[in-house]
């Protein structure tokens, strides 16, 4: 039963003696059980609710007075704004609000956090107001709420664009202030722990939802004890029978190892009895997500998953927790290579332990994890933890600052994304949970996802080095940029300062910082070059009407920035710089535009200029043909691109297409794309040609007939390394049996008379049968 804005805001203004008549209605109609009880406004209310709310309120003992009290006005705040709404059990929707609060205070958050996390669905659900909100509990708390707000009022294309534009939102509000995604989480924690009411499809929607992202985000946070239960809870939710089958599988070893369990806890109690050494010694089991995970990811059956059981042990200092591991190691044998030391090196989240694997009396494998009690909450509340520190007045660690650096990040990333879907994208990249932990040369430790390259790196230290990165050295020794990197590496990277970021590298970096920077700086350099390329098209157009690009643009005064404003609110384009890239990309035509603009320029006087219209082929400024054509000598970018259908090369009789949005293609004139392109949008083709001295060499492919034989690939390879030509791709097909096999080269030439040159070296060398030139 929703109720629409109209509905709230009536109930809203109501007196408390009208709100009670309305509830006194309710109760007759409907079961107690189901009453969304205000108790302060109805001390008859539900009993539920009342004691939820005692139950939250006990919790709150951390808060002074004054706080206890702002809490209970947002209480009833929430209470009274959704009256009338249930849950999908049934239950009346305040007791969602009050169980999210309920976590965020085993958490100590503080009050302006409870707050939010009673109201965190009244502007969504409730059609609550943010004013209203700053107006009744202030700025910050309104902030909180509106972060934690979909943007179900905007309208999107697809639901997954909606999700990504929501969840950018939330992300950015949880980069200003952390609090929003806490109370996030305990949100979803709570509606995974209650989703057993909902639809299957929706079910299953939600849990992969949080599988793959809510999930990753607790465990980047430090969040443990959360991170495993939104992991099992998924797990639960999305693979029943599974989850049923290893849950059965566990609570069968664990009775079959119980004996093991109980004589290992008596030895480790025992030896640190001895060693007169206070421990606190508890049982840990895996989660049942993450055994099937193991099983999987390394092919296991269940009986060959030997760490399903462990043990933690708190100590009271940081020295105590290596002398615990002195201990241990004298009591049992240790596994060689199964030593993990994250308190010299805590992980990317902050989590410190000292990890240790030994093999028990009976054989079995047996994990330790060795920790402070300091330790031992930032491994389970992670960055949740700096409030559990002001609320016992200890000081707090590092493990906070691990955390907004990642939150940082966030923020760096958006700034080089505009699309909610491409954000989303890197970000899920960002979240792997495992990490590879390297230095710098001067000792300084960086964690970077697994599978990292020395790309990464770069990007990781600073976006300057990133983008002039051209080498790396691993170790003392040159490495390709594309190498992964390994824990315990000292990685050196090398740049220039005319060096630029190479779209190859999108293909293998790993994280989302170094993804969205990369992307970032492409793209601006494709909209500086389209920028030229519409600029040069726009004055060659011009010309061809006898008349010369005006100078200025909207921005200045006079009668040019008047002319540029006409032609800027004549084409929908915001300045002059985008008029220009929508030119260069061929979403406009420059004839058309050039046309416009010398009407615009009659209008105040202008005439062609017979020495314009008849002037040589060069011009002085930019020494291009005056008549509308561009010239090609390969140093465009990536606005100006050779057609693969024909691979046109100097020498070629060519022809230039203005594809929309793809910028300018060039195609060989008797392509048979370029003749069927021609039929059906003929207005987009100008007149292009070759630079006589192009500056680099050009890929075109060759189709090779050879006799199947012994040396034939060092034969060929050798002819055309003769002829002073590169082979840039190589493909040999799948008849490996036939007498002859065909080799469909690309190989990178100056010009034809080049490629001519490499034709008749292929043709003499004895196993060549035939070879020819090969288009489309």
């Amino acid at each position: 039963m929703a109720r629409s804005p109209g509905m709230l805001r009536y109930h809203s203004q109501m007196p408390s003696r009208a709100v009670t008549a309305v509830r006194k209605k309710l109760s007759e109609a409907l079961p107690a059980f189901m009453l969304g009880g205000a108790a302060a406004l109805n001390k008859g209310g539900s009993n539920v609710e009342a004691s939820s709310f005692a139950a939250l309120a006990d919790k709150l003992d951390y808060l002074d007075s004054a706080d206890l009290k702002q809490v209970r006005a947002a209480y009833r705040f929430a209470d009274e704004a959704h009256l009338g709404q249930f849950r999908a059990s049934g239950e009346p929707y305040i007791t969602h609000p009050i169980a999210v609060a309920g976590l965020c205070a085993d958490w100590k958050l503080d009050a302006q956090a409870i707050q939010a996390a009673l109201m965190h669905d009244a502007m969504e659900d409730c059609g609550i107001t943010k004013p209203e909100l700053i107006e009744r509990f202030g700025a910050p708390v309104a902030e909180l709420v509106d972060g934690l707000t979909k943007l179900d009022k905007l309208q999107f294309s697809t639901r997954e664009e909606g999700q990504a534009e929501s969840f950018r939102k939330m992300l950015l509000a949880m980069s200003r202030d952390v609090r929003v995604i806490l109370i996030k989480l305990a949100d979803r924690l709570h509606n995974m722990r209650t989703m057993d009411a909902m639809p299957a499809n929706k079910r299953g929607r939600i849990a992969r939802e949080t599988l793959e992202i809510y999930a990753p985000i607790a465990h980047r946070l430090g969040l443990n004890q959360s991170y495993r239960e939104l992991q099992e809870l998924s797990f639960r939710h999305l693979r029943p029978w599974r989850f049923g089958a290893v849950e059965k599988a566990v609570g069968r070893a664990r009775g079959f190892r119980r004996d093991i369990v109980d004589r290992v806890q008596k030895d480790v109690e025992r030896a640190f009895k001895e060693a007169k050494l206070p421990v606190q010694v508890s049982g840990r089991e895996k989660t049942v997500y993450s055994i099937y995970r193991k099983m999987r990811e390394k092919h296991l059956s269940f009986a060959q998953v030997s760490d399903v059981f462990g043990f933690r042990l708190v100590v009271g200092t940081l020295p105590e927790c290596y002398l615990a591991l002195g201990v241990l190691h004298q009591l049992y044998k240790p596994m060689p290579g199964r030593f993990k030391d994250y308190i010299a090196i805590p992980k990317a989240n902050g989590y410190q332990s000292l990890h240790t694997t030994l093999v028990s009396p009976l054989g079995t494998a047996v994990e330790f994890q060795i920790r402070t009690e300091q330790m031992h909450l930032v491994a389970e509340k992670g960055i949740a933890a700096h409030w559990l520190y002001k609320a016992r007045g200890a000081a707090g660690t590092d493990a906070q600052a691990l955390g907004a650096m990642w939150l940082q990040s966030l923020m760096d990333i958006h700034d080089e994304t505009r699309d909610a879907a491409e954000f989303l994208e890197h970000v899920k990249i960002d979240l792997f949970p495992d990490s590879v932990y390297v230095f710098t040369p001067m000792s300084k430790i960086l964690a970077l996802p697994r599978g990292a390259t020395p790309v990464d790196f770069a990007y990781a230290i600073h976006s300057d080095v990133g983008d002039h990165c051209i080498a790396a050295k691993v170790n003392g020794e040159s490495v390709a940029l594309r190498t992964e990197l390994r824990s315990g590496d000292v990685v050196e990277v090398m740049t220039a300062p005319s060096a630029k970021p190479n779209p190859a590298w999108l293909n293998f970096v790993r994280t989302g910082r170094a993804r969205s920077k990369i992307r970032h700086y492409l793209k601006n350099m494709e909209g500086e070059e389209s920028q030229r390329l519409g600029e040069k098209l726009l004055a060659q157009a011009l010309r061809a009407e006898g008349l010369q690009l005006p100078a200025g643009d909207a921005e200045g005064e006079g009668a040019d920035a008047q002319l540029w404003t006409a032609l800027l609110r004549w084409s929908a384009s915001r300045n002059r710089e985008d008029l220009m890239i929508d030119i260069g990309l061929g979403k406009k035509i420059p004839s058309i535009v050039a046309k416009r603009l010398a009407m615009l320029l009659g209008e105040r006087g202008a005439r062609p200029d017979a020495l314009t219209l008849t002037a040589g082929r060069f011009v002085a400024d930019d020494a291009q043909p005056a008549q509308g054509t561009v010239i090609i000598d390969g140093s465009e970018g990536a606005t100006v691109q050779l057609a693969h259908c024909c691979r046109p090369i100097p020498g070629d009789e060519i022809t230039g297409y203005l594809g929309r949005g793809e910028g300018l293609v060039v195609h060989a004139a008797d392509c048979g794309v370029a003749r069927r392109l021609a039929q059906r949008d003929s207005e987009q083709w100008i007149k292009v040609e070759w630079a006589e001295a192009p500056e680099r060499s050009f890929e075109t492919s060759v189709s090779v007939l050879v006799g199947n034989g012994k040396g034939v690939l060092a034969q060929v390879a050798s002819a055309v390394s003769g002829a002073e030509a590169d082979i840039v791709h190589l493909d040999m097909g799948d008849d490996r049996a036939a007498e002859t096999t065909e080799l469909r080269m690309l190989i990178a030439v100056r010009d034809r008379l080049h490629l001519a040159e490499v034709l008749r070296t292929l043709k003499r060398a004895s196993t060549v049968l035939r070879v020819a030139r090969s288009k489309g």
